[in-house]
């Protein structure tokens, strides 16, 4: 995968590699030294199974050229979600407040947002992508804005409660951080199969 030349960003990564050159060197180089012993490389490498995990998806089922013309759509964007999200994971972000300000407790808003896209995707059939985490006020709550692809077959409304509900758990028992409002937005519906029209 040239994942160099499919978008212009190609963040360097701490240990000095960019997403191209980790990628690629994991297609020609699988035992490659650095890449086994660096924490920054393994991450991105484990992003790039989410990423093809999300293909392969997009492509079970088709069937035909039309079939297999909307599969290729589906999957470049959820390529581009993924990617986004590869980018968004590997720069840590500003730093939020956890507790009360007498705490002096901080977390980075990239590890925020992965805690609470891991929750909403405890749901079944949700896949989450961007998510913005910022404070209304000084010293305040946060407010969360997530990005969700789902399966067929569900109530968005009810999945959308179920999302912030999920998110409000996480905020609460497992990152230590006051919520005011989560926002949840359906950004796609992924179909069964290919041949389904779309909503």
């Amino acid at each position: 995968m040239a994942v160099g030349d499919a978008y212009e960003e190609d963040p360097a990564l701490p240990c000095g590699r960019t997403l191209s050159e980790v990628w690629e060197t994991a297609e020609e180089a699988p035992d490659d030294p650095h890449t086994a012993g660096c924490p920054h490389c393994q991450e991105a490498l484990a992003q790039l199974g989410v990423l093809d995990d999300y293909v392969r998806q997009a492509r079970n089922g088709a069937a035909g050229e039309a079939a297999e013309a909307a599969d290729a759509e589906a999957a470049e964007r959820l390529t581009a979600r993924v990617m986004d999200l590869v980018r968004t994971e590997l720069r840590p972000g500003r730093t939020l407040p956890l507790g009360e300000p007498a705490d002096d407790a901080w977390i980075t808003e990239a590890a925020a947002a992965k805690a609470f896209r891991a929750a909403a995707e405890t749901l079944p059939a949700v896949f989450a992508g961007s998510c913005k985490v910022t404070l209304t006020a000084p010293g305040g709550p946060m407010a969360v804005s997530l990005e969700v692809a789902v399966g067929p077959g569900r109530e968005l409304p009810e999945l959308a409660e179920q999302v912030r509900r999920r998110v409000r758990a996480a905020a609460d028992e497992a990152v230590g951080m006051a919520v005011s409002t989560v926002d949840v937005a359906v950004v796609d519906l992924i179909e069964a199969d290919a041949g389904e029209e779309s909503a």
